[in-house]
């Protein structure tokens, strides 16, 4: 009977890695509907247009009156840095798409999982075996070997994009943080309607009314990714600490990679085809680990 709380863990450990791969798979079709929308809006506009369109889904599910624990937080401050943080990280995205080539975003934003695993030890008090560091360091070798940048020079976009991974790494580590305080309706809630609530101000300076139909579908399909994103996020660290679950954003490649060829006629090379095999590696790896965890506890 004292086994299993530990097998109940690593149960839930699992279940936070799924959920994590699922979440990705939807922010794969968030940029890659702000990378389409990109060519004829601005990114401030496709900002907005990306949280208004999840604020609206995330009202009309998590309504007051059916779900009141969403309306509500114990930690204001800690949900305000984290819907800010979330904010700059999608806006400094946006930005960057518009200047850099999807493989060097790529390449960048990839960084965060060791970000997040820095952070998760003096914050949220995470300890990461040598094992496991040294999965996320081959994982990372994979996504350097995939998304190798190409063109001469440092873009200073590439600046932008750094800004991104620095936000996303503070709003994952604050996620987990706020994971057993407030539930993961009311941090949904909070986290689409913040940045509306922000970016309403700039719009009028910047606004560029969509051009056909087609617009508004991918504009709301974007919409819907993030916040079925954001919520499956929520639930993938609820269950797993966040070392855990962060190494596996290295499997958002092949996602990445198939909507690259499908909506941009990108066609991976070697370099991919290599690289996305040391980081399937690396993500195999890190799934065996927690299978030996948990099956060292269940005995």
């Amino acid at each position: 009977m004292r086994r299993a709380a530990p097998r109940e863990d690593g149960r839930r450990r699992l279940a936070g890695i799924g959920l994590m791969c699922l979440a990705l798979l939807c922010f794969t079709g968030i940029d890659t509907s702000a990378k389409w929308l990109g060519r004829g809006l601005p990114p401030l506009e496709v900002a907005f247009v990306r949280y208004l369109v999840a604020a609206v889904i995330a009202a009309l599910v998590f309504w007051p009156t059916r779900v009141p624990n969403a309306w509500v937080t114990r930690r204001p401050l800690l949900q305000l840095v984290r819907g800010l943080c979330l904010l700059g990280s999608t806006v400094f995205n946006f930005v960057a798409l518009g200047h850099l080539q999807l493989a060097e975003t790529m390449s960048i934003s990839f960084s965060a999982p060791l970000l997040i695993a820095l952070l998760s030890g003096p914050i949220l008090g995470e300890r990461i075996g040598a094992s496991r560091w040294a999965l996320i360091g081959l994982g990372f070798l994979g996504v350097v070997v995939v998304a190798r940048p190409t063109g001469v020079g440092f873009h200073p976009a590439m600046f932008v994009a750094f800004a991104n991974v620095g936000c996303y790494a503070v709003y994952a580590v604050i996620t987990r943080r706020l994971a057993g305080v407030d539930s993961a309706a009311s941090m949904l809630v909070f986290s689409t309607a913040l940045p509306v609530f922000v970016l309403a101000p700039a719009l009028p300076a910047v606004w560029v009314w969509p051009s056909s139909p087609s617009v508004w579908l991918v504009a709301a399909v974007m919409g819907a990714c993030g916040a079925l994103g954001h919520l499956l996020l929520i639930l993938a660290f609820a269950r797993a600490p966040a070392s855990v679950v962060a190494p596996f954003t290295y499997t958002q490649i092949l996602w990445m990679t198939l909507c690259g060829w499908l909506v941009f006629g990108d066609l991976p090379g070697v370099s991919t085809v290599l690289g996305g095999a040391i980081v399937m590696a690396s993500g195999v790896g890190l799934l065996w680990l927690e299978r030996r965890g948990a099956s060292s506890a269940g005995g």
